[in-house]
């Protein structure tokens, strides 16, 4: 991740040199080097102007380690993260003043460093990471993406409720006031690629355009028929990747050619235009002429139904709208296929709430800042284990999904636990 001519912050042992800067994080430094966060710090103007028991590099590496062990305490993390360093101080290789910081001192540090080195350095290594050929991460030549949110519980303080709401109403609230975080995820990867972060009354729609600037030619984007809108739509259309959303009911969507894989051509209605025109807008786009984005959008449709699980002869259907317009580009049963793929971003939710955090646990910070602070720091650390775990798919010529993410995450804790900074 280091770039061209930066400068190295890596230091020879010595007994000059401090214990602290040698902390890393095992296998993780892979992805986020110490050189990437040294760069982060100077541009957020996070770099400490004296030297201190718990320096901003060092913090950045404590905030990962704090969500690989959720249970434990700041100390606790801070012990496991120096513990075979320390080690090696009977040997004379740093000077000796250091010692494990209170839990005072370390939640200060954390205040002192703020979530944006965090979010910025989320922003820069976060990108796709399956290969060309990849096992579930392509639909022929298009990466297969998935846009959703999820809540997470934090702790009850006035300030976090001021800043993020509880759900429910004056008269029975919710527990806890709750973050939701939309993000866009690579499906064959579980890699998180983007994320905006608000709060329990935070509309997902909306905070999903926040999210295009790392959407693009080349992509599927897919999406549950909670994020269509038309003007979401055009959004999401004129990045130049292709859409496969599901449409709900309401949405008018009339047939206007049969295909040969029993998908059919069809239009999306601006909303806009008014009912007598609708009629109008259809002909014409049976008929092939040119529709502008002011009246509608050309699409395809697929519709099929999914049993239900008790068998009793019901089913939902699914009715998906989609920008690639041949069959012979992608069958309905492909695309069929390829929205059910999104589902893997709920996997993804998992992952981070119940294997990081732990079931039915709330985040441990107590007010806005800090809350943004853990939570870039739960994406960067789930994006890194992704990251090596879709490393190590692709060179087994394996599907991802075939590794186990409970697996890689106790590796992981070993590594920071026994290897410290030593090379992965």
């Amino acid at each position: 991740m280091a770039r061209a001519g930066q400068k190295k912050a890596s230091v020879a042992v010595g007994e000059d040199v401090r214990l602290v800067d040698r902390v890393s994080l095992g296998v993780l430094a892979e992805v986020v080097s110490r050189d990437l966060i040294e760069e982060v710090l100077d541009e957020t103007g996070k770099r400490e102007q004296r030297t201190r028991l718990l320096p901003a590099h060092v913090m950045v590496r404590f905030c990962q380690a704090m969500c690989l062990f959720f249970d434990d305490d700041y100390e606790e993390v801070m012990r496991k993260l120096v513990g075979s360093l320390k080690s090696l101080k009977s040997m004379g290789s740093w000077r000796g003043e250091w010692h494990v910081p209170s839990t005072s001192a370390v939640a200060q540090a954390r205040q002192r460093l703020g979530s944006e080195p965090l979010r910025v350095l989320f922003e820069r290594v976060a990108v796709p990471v399956a290969g060309p050929g990849a096992h579930g991460a392509w639909l022929r030549s298009r990466r297969v993406m998935a846009v959703d949110g999820v809540m997470l519980d934090l702790q009850d303080t006035p300030e976090n409720v001021a800043e993020f709401g509880k759900s429910g109403n004056d008269h029975k609230a919710s527990g806890f006031p709750q973050a939701l975080v939309v993000a866009l995820a690579e499906c064959g990867s579980h890699a998180i690629v983007d994320a905006v972060i608000s709060g329990y009354r935070g509309d997902e729609k909306a905070l999903s355009r926040s999210l295009l600037g790392s959407v693009e030619a080349g992509m599927l984007v897919t999406a549950d028929r909670n994020f269509y809108s038309y003007s979401l739509w055009e959004d999401f259309l004129d990045t130049g990747a292709d859409l496969l959303w599901r449409i709900g009911s309401g949405v008018e969507l009339p047939v206007l050619k049969w295909l040969s894989d029993g998908s059919f051509d069809s239009i999306l209605l601006n909303p806009q235009v008014r009912a007598g025109r609708r009629r109008q807008v259809i002909a014409d786009a049976a008929a092939g002429k040119t529709v502008s984005p002011e009246q509608g959008f050309r699409v395809r449709v697929v519709e099929y139904e999914v049993p239900d699980r008790e068998g009793n002869g019901t089913g939902e259907v699914i009715c998906l709208a989609t920008t690639i317009p041949e069959p012979s580009e992608a069958t309905a049963a492909e695309l069929a296929w390829c929205y059910h793929q999104r589902w893997e971003i709920e996997s993804v939710f998992n992952e981070i709430k119940t294997h990081q955090r732990g079931n039915a646990r709330i985040l441990r910070s107590k007010s806005p800042d800090m809350v943004r602070q853990e939570i870039w720091a739960f994406l960067l650390t789930h994006y890194a284990i992704r990251s090596l775990m879709s490393r190590a798919a692709d060179e087994a010529d394996v599907d991802p999904d075939e590794l186990s993410f409970i697996r890689t995450l106790r590796v992981v804790r070993r590594q920071v636990t026994a290897q410290a900074d030593f090379s992965p």
